[in-house]
């Protein structure tokens, strides 16, 4: 959908783009019910539409500069808001996996206490760990395998697997040093 920037929009975008706030208002405000209308139907959510209106907004504010008329001032919004969405979506993903493991650790932490088995602080520093880092330090080190049936079992490189168990390590050492000086 292209606009036409006869009604003033290209010589706005001109006076904000050498700092004329009062242009900028002005072409925000042009522009904001479009914007929102897009979110609502992308987001399916209100409220997200809104937030992520005004964000688009202020992030216009700080990006005016980099707009070079390539697209419409309208399509330029769009392509902000949009990414600003995919961001926050695949911080929500992230997020939510975090907590997923965070809970499935709980979990298992739970099993071992209530058979009275021993909990340790390195099983806790383990779990803190990526799966990735955590796999290759427990085949290597508690289940003695050499890097190339690591490499096998994980269908990686061996010089992958060497490294997630160095990585691994480095944190596990972090993570356990850390430990020891909050309780000294």
């Amino acid at each position: 959908m292209e606009e036409q920037m006869s009604d003033g929009t290209h010589e706005r975008i001109i006076r904000a783009q050498q700092g004329d706030a009062s242009a900028l208002a002005v072409l925000l405000q042009e522009h904001y019910a479009f914007l929102y209308k897009y979110l609502v139907k992308a987001t399916m959510n209100p409220l997200l539409a809104e937030e992520l209106a005004q964000d688009t907004m202020v992030r216009c504010m700080e990006k005016i500069g980099t707009y070079n008329g390539a697209s419409s001032f309208s399509s330029w919004l769009i392509t902000i808001a949009t990414r600003l969405y995919i961001d926050r979506k695949r911080r929500w993903k992230l997020e939510m996996k975090w907590k997923r493991q965070e809970e499935g650790v709980r979990s298992i932490r739970w099993r071992f206490e209530s058979r009275n088995l021993e909990w340790s602080e390195v099983l806790d520093a383990l779990s803190r760990l990526s799966s990735v880092q955590r796999m290759a330090v427990l085949l290597k080190h508690y289940y003695g395998y050499g890097y190339e049936e690591i490499a096998d079992i994980l269908q990686i490189p061996s010089g992958t697997a060497k490294s997630r168990v160095a990585a691994g390590l480095n944190q596990l050492r972090k993570e356990l040093s850390e430990d020891e000086h909050r309780e000294g």
